[in-house]
Formats: C-alpha cells, structure tokens, sequence
C-alpha cells in the first residue's frame, strides 16, 4: 500500500522539475494543474519514470481506488489510505482557491460534496486528507508542499457553522422563491416568465501552506527547487516504511527531516509535535 513516505522518496531520489504535458487542453493554465496531479500521482505510484501508459495505467490503478474530476474533492484516493488534494498556483504567495468546497480536515464518505463513484470506491468512512501544493512556472515545479488537512484546517463545524449563517440569512429574505440546494441559495423564477433562476454559491479560499508554516519552514529562492512536507507525530509514526525515509535521509545531500511544533488549527495557542521534511536544490 502506497503512502506519502513513497511519494517522498521517489520525488528525492530522482527529482523531476519539469513537468510533462499529460493535458491536451488548449488552456496552458488547466494543462499546467492536469500537469501537476498527473505528476503527484506519479510520485505515489512510482511511474515518475513510465513512459508505456497501459503499464502506467496498471500501475495507479493498484496503487489509487479513486482517480477524480476538477468538479468533485478529492483529486484521488490511495486504495487503503489518505485521500489527495492537488493545487496549482502560479506565484509563491498567492492563496489557493477552492471554490464551493471549504477546506477538508478530513474527507468523510457522506459528505455531499463527493460523488458517488468516490463514495463507493472501497468501504471507508473518513480519509486523512493530504493537500499537495504546487508553485509552476511555465512548466517547472518550482516549489512543492504536502501537508495534511488535519495539521492545515479546522473541523469541519467551524466552516459548516459560517455556511449555514450566511445560507439561513440568505434564505430570510422575504418575497423571494427559494429552491432547496446544496449551494448556499438557489432563487427561482426571478423574472415574470419564471424562466430565470439565481445561483448563490460560496467561494473558499485558504493560505497556502508555505506561508501557514512560515515559523518553521522558508523558501530559499535563489535554489531550483523547494520541497516541504509537514506530518503531525502521531500521524507519522503511523507509517511502516518511515525508516526506509530516514535512511534515505541519510544519504541525499540537502534532504533533511526535523522535529518541529506547530499551531493546532482548532486552537493556535496549542502546539502539537510534527515532522518537518525538506528538499532544497
């Protein structure tokens, strides 16, 4: 069973940071984010290197139980373990936007805005949820984070409770011919034909994790490439191959694993034991 540990190990012992044209969309920008998810799933399932798609297709498929669309989280599923999140954003800074969809601690099988295919990929009822942020320029990774969502985001009833204020109030507003949806209002019939309707849709956004964990990691821009990966302990010492990880450590100049303590999202004044590993060439 695949896990963040291989992911990490086969992104730094044969480091690509050119990214391969998977897409063939006509939007450089979509084809650049296909370019990324298809390279994430590369870096779990080993394929960084296939270059024959039906093997490469064997191979994710014993590797994923769920490959996903742009319209539903998650962006996959590795059969067994965590569920991945793939963002692409063009400048170091910039926050990532994850529209309708708030940001996910965890990703639970009843949660509405999965669909059924992911629901029903294996038995399971809540993943760990690794968000992987990519900085691309051009076609070159110039900076990479894995972080998981628990370590990331607060619980889910922080970001339900404000949604369904704003839905509640939204949904007040008198003389007004409200339809039930999962967004937060839906109006029909807004003109005399009752042929328009109005959509209310909310539109998340989230820090990405460079900045969120500035305190304990910086870029070093004048570098090619910089890789950070945050896990909580508990989190990591769940992993069996996590001393394949340290020896590896061990050996790949400017590979290095650090104890650190970060801010717990559901309290800032609490901080929680965590591992820091980093990749800067």
């Amino acid at each position: 069973m695949s896990n963040i540990i291989n992911a990490i190990i086969n992104l730094v012992e044969n480091p690509k940071f050119e990214l391969r044209q998977y897409s063939s969309s006509h939007n450089r920008a979509n084809s650049m984010g296909d370019a990324l998810e298809e390279y994430i799933k590369d870096l779990f399932a080993g394929t960084v290197e296939e270059m024959d798609a039906a093997q490469r297709n064997e191979k994710l498929s014993e590797v994923f139980s769920y490959l996903g669309n742009q319209n539903n989280p998650p962006d996959s599923m590795l059969r067994g373990g965590d569920a991945i999140e793939v963002k692409k954003i063009e400048a170091d800074d910039s926050s990532l936007a994850l529209n309708s969809s708030y940001p996910k601690a965890k990703l639970y099988a009843d949660s509405p805005m999965i669909n059924r295919a992911c629901r029903d990929c294996e038995n399971w009822e809540t993943k760990d949820m690794v968000y992987a942020v990519g900085v691309v320029n051009e076609n070159n990774l110039k900076s990479l984070a894995f972080v998981y969502g628990d370590d990331y985001c607060a619980e889910k009833e922080t970001y339900e409770q404000i949604k369904n204020v704003i839905k509640i109030g939204v949904e007040s507003i008198a003389g007004v011919e409200f339809a039930n949806t999962k967004e937060l209002g839906r109006v029909n019939c807004v003109d005399p034909l009752g042929i328009t309707c109005l959509r209310v849709r909310g539109m998340w956004g989230i820090e990405n994790p460079f900045r969120v964990f500035n305190y304990v990691f910086e870029r070093d821009y004048s570098k090619l490439f910089n890789f950070m990966c945050i896990i909580n302990a508990d989190k990591y010492n769940s992993f069996d191959n996590r001393q394949q990880l340290e020896e590896v450590c061990g050996r790949i100049e400017n590979f290095e694993i650090r104890d650190v303590r970060i801010k717990k999202p559901n309290n800032p004044a609490q901080l929680t034991n965590a591992k820091l590993i980093q990749f800067i060439v």
